[in-house]
């Protein structure tokens, strides 16, 4: 994590002018409601889209609790991510049904045709890609999510085409 709000990024919100005036009304505006630091959080990650290393210093700076805990409360609850998300996510369930009928395969295609690991936003910004345990369509495994689309007994040779959707 940064240990100086110097060292921000160009690209962090904080070093945008706009976006720094929205993190400050979102903290000015919650800052002494019960649970501040989730709501502020929360809100941050709805408003901005993520929650940057320099964000969680910011946070924690400006509502005068330990740096610890806001990273605590960001690394622990799945909603929360520290980088930039694309506009489309694309998750592959991992889950025993889908992990037994191909869901490997699947990812090693969508890794040559989207060029990123899961976990990672492509270039264009156009896509995330994500692993997730158990989307609850195992009879249908396995299964690709693309926002909220289910694509279910997916194949690798059909892969490309279902990820047009993601990329566009």
């Amino acid at each position: 994590m940064l240990d100086l709000l110097q060292d921000i990024p160009k690209t962090d919100p904080l070093a945008i002018p706009d976006q720094r005036a929205v993190i400050d009304r979102i903290l000015e505006e919650n800052k002494d409601l019960p649970g501040a630091v989730m709501v502020v959080l929360g809100e941050l990650q709805s408003t901005i889209g993520f929650i940057s290393p320099a964000m969680q210093i910011y946070v924690a700076n400006r509502m005068h609790v330990p740096r610890q805990r806001v990273h605590g409360v960001v690394s622990f609850y799945s909603f929360f991510t520290t980088q930039p998300r694309g506009k489309h996510t694309v998750r592959f369930c991992m889950g025993t049904a889908c992990y037994v009928g191909g869901a490997s395969q699947l990812i090693e295609k969508a890794k040559q045709v989207l060029g990123v690991e899961p976990g990672h936003t492509t270039a264009d910004g156009m896509a995330t890609v994500e692993v997730c345990r158990c989307v609850g369509a195992c009879s249908q495994a396995p299964v690709v999510v693309i926002d909220e689309d289910l694509y279910g007994r997916a194949r690798p040779n059909k892969l490309p085409q279902i990820l047009k959707k993601a990329q566009s």
